[in-house]
């Protein structure tokens, strides 16, 4: 009888240790999706995956944009006036395994690049966070956020970061008190959000 019981005691206590490793969020996946031109989202993209122990992915357009300043932004209005998608040559194969992802973009006439409307457009984030974050050149985050909440509806979109460029242009080659400030902002905002203490 003591058998009995000790085997029956054992189940439960295990079959209780199963569920409780089995709850939900108890360990959230992460992932750092980003789309950049002149490198200044990217180097952000690099310090959030460090701080948060994301993955990471680049958004890819199959066009390549012009890499002067003026050529970029003419064509990056061009695309918004028509309401384009343009076509990208990456793709996350396993979206559906995200909770929380991160989505990096420069700010182009005031919201995302197109191509960013093209990834959005791609996936189902029903339940998933969505946190966006930006680079810019004055204008912060414009109507960016509104504009992707309206693509993922059934996403919770947390506060973004807006983080401007430097006197450069870039944060890739830009010196290393540029860099000390992204990190600084970065990690203020990620506390903000509680996802770094």
């Amino acid at each position: 009888m003591k058998k009995f019981l000790f085997f029956v005691l054992a189940f439960f206590c295990m079959e209780g240790f199963m569920e409780l490793n089995a709850q939900p969020g108890a360990t959230k996946k992460i992932l750092v999706a980003y789309f950049s031109e002149s490198g200044n989202t990217r180097v952000v993209a690099q310090v959030i995956q460090g701080a948060v122990g994301a993955d990471i992915f680049e958004i890819k357009t199959v066009q390549t944009y012009p890499k002067e300043y003026n050529p970029l932004i003419a064509l990056a209005q061009k695309e918004q006036r028509e309401n384009a998608r343009p076509a990208l040559s990456t793709r996350v194969s396993n979206m559906d395994s995200y909770d929380i992802i991160f989505v990096g973009y420069p700010n182009w006439w005031g919201t995302m690049p197109m191509a960013l409307f093209t990834f959005l457009e791609q996936y189902n984030f029903a339940g998933k966070t969505i946190i966006p974050f930006c680079t810019h050149n004055g204008s912060r985050l414009g109507s960016s956020v509104n504009d992707l909440k309206k693509l993922v509806p059934k996403a919770s979109v947390l506060e973004g970061l807006a983080i401007r460029g430097g006197r450069s242009g870039s944060f890739e080659l830009g010196s290393q008190r540029e860099r000390e400030t992204v990190q600084r902002e970065v990690n203020a905002w990620l506390r903000r959000l509680g996802m770094v203490n």
